[in-house]
C-alpha cells in the first residue's frame, strides 16, 4: 500500500490526502446519526493534539522549506518568509470580518450558525492548499519536505477536522434541521479543501518561483487557525493544563516524524 502510494504521481497524491481529510470531516459529521451531544474531553484532546501537529507542520513542512527554496532561488529568505506568513493569517481574519459585517441582520442563532459554517469552510481552504503545497514540492527535493512530512501535515489536519465536522452537525441538528441535512452541511464544509489542493499542488508545480511564497502563505494561514480556533477551543476544557500537555505531545510527535523520516 505504502509502495503504492509512493509510486503515484504527486498531483494524485494531493488528491487522496485531501480526499482523506474531507472524509474525516464527513465522520464526524456523522456523529449527528447517533449522538446528541460528543463527550467534551474527547473532543478537546482531539484539538489539543491536533494543534500541536499542525503548529509543528507549519515550521517543519512548509515555513522551513520555504525558507531554505528562497535562499536557492536567491530570493531574500526573511522577506519572502514573512510576506508570505502575513498574508496567510491576514486572508483567514479579513475573511471572517467581511462575513461577520454581513451577517449583522440575521437572527442570533441563524447567525451563530452560519458565521460556524462559513468560518470552517473558510479555513478548509488554505488547509487543503497547504496538503497540495506540500505534496508539490516534493518534486524539488527540498530539505524538510518529504513525503511522509506531507502525509502527517494530511493526518493532522485530519483530526482536527473530526471536530469540525460535528461542531457544523451538531449544532444544526439542535436547531431542529434534519440528522441528513445537518450531515450533508457538515461534510459539505470540508469539500474545499480536496479543490484547493489539486490547485495547490499544480501552483507549485508549473510556477516554481511561488513555492516558497506559498509555503509560508500556508504556514500563515494554519497558525492563524490553530491561534484563533483550535488552542482557544481545547483550553475551555476544565482541565486546561492536560490539554496544553496534549498540543505539546502532538508538536513532539509530528517534530520526531518529520526529523527522523526527513
Amino acid at each position: 500500500m505504502v509502495t503504492w502510494f509512493c509510486s503515484l504521481n504527486h498531483i494524485v497524491q494531493a488528491l487522496l490526502a485531501t480526499l482523506f481529510t474531507w472524509s474525516i470531516t464527513a465522520l464526524g459529521a456523522a456523529i449527528v446519526f447517533f449522538f446528541k451531544k460528543v463527550n467534551k474531553n474527547v473532543m478537546d484532546f482531539a484539538l489539543g493534539i491536533s494543534a500541536g501537529v499542525m503548529l509543528a507542520a507549519a515550521f517543519f513542512s512548509l515555513l522551513n522549506p520555504s525558507i531554505e527554496m528562497s535562499l536557492e532561488l536567491g530570493m531574500n529568505p526573511w522577506l519572502i518568509a514573512t510576506i508570505g506568513f502575513i498574508l496567510g493569517g491576514i486572508l483567514l481574519f479579513v475573511s471572517d470580518k467581511i462575513y461577520s459585517l454581513k451577517s449583522k441582520n440575521t437572527s442570533s442563532i441563524k447567525k451563530r450558525c452560519s458565521m460556524l459554517i462559513t468560518s470552517i469552510t473558510l479555513h478548509n481552504i488554505p488547509e487543503g492548499m497547504a496538503i497540495g503545497v506540500a505534496f508539490g514540492s516534493l518534486i524539488y527535493n527540498l530539505e524538510g519536505a518529504t513525503l511522509a512530512s506531507a502525509c502527517m501535515l494530511a493526518l493532522g489536519i485530519g483530526i482536527q477536522n473530526f471536530p469540525e465536522g460535528t461542531a457544523v452537525s451538531l449544532p444544526l441538528r439542535r436547531e431542529g434541521m434534519s440528522r441528513k441535512k445537518a450531515f450533508f452541511i457538515g461534510q459539505l464544509s470540508a469539500i474545499v479543501e480536496p479543490i484547493a489542493g489539486i490547485i495547490g499542488v499544480i501552483l507549485v508545480m508549473r510556477v516554481r518561483m511561488l513555492l516558497p511564497l506559498l509555503l509560508a502563505f500556508s504556514a500563515g494561514a494554519m497558525i492563524y487557525v490553530v491561534v484563533e480556533e483550535l488552542i482557544p477551543e481545547s483550553q475551555t476544557n476544565s482541565n486546561k493544563a492536560l490539554m496544553a500537555f496534549c498540543t505539546l505531545i502532538g508538536f513532539v510527535i509530528m517534530m520526531i516524524l518529520d526529523v527522523a523520516l526527513g
